[in-house]
């Protein structure tokens, strides 16, 4: 595979562990498994998450 990523490599595909990010005021929270961090809110300043 092109990139070394392998089947079902990418980003939606980060799994389990890591971080969700405010890219606005960089609160940072652990990332919840099964919750894509696009679909938390910032509890700070309402913005969506991005996963780190």
């Amino acid at each position: 595979m092109p990139g070394g990523m392998g089947r079902g490599g990418g980003p939606l595909a980060a799994g389990p562990g890591g971080v969700c990010v405010c890219p606005k005021c960089g609160y940072e929270i652990a990332h919840q498994l099964g919750t894509p961090c696009y679909r938390i809110k910032c509890p700070k300043c309402g913005t969506q998450m991005t996963r780190k």
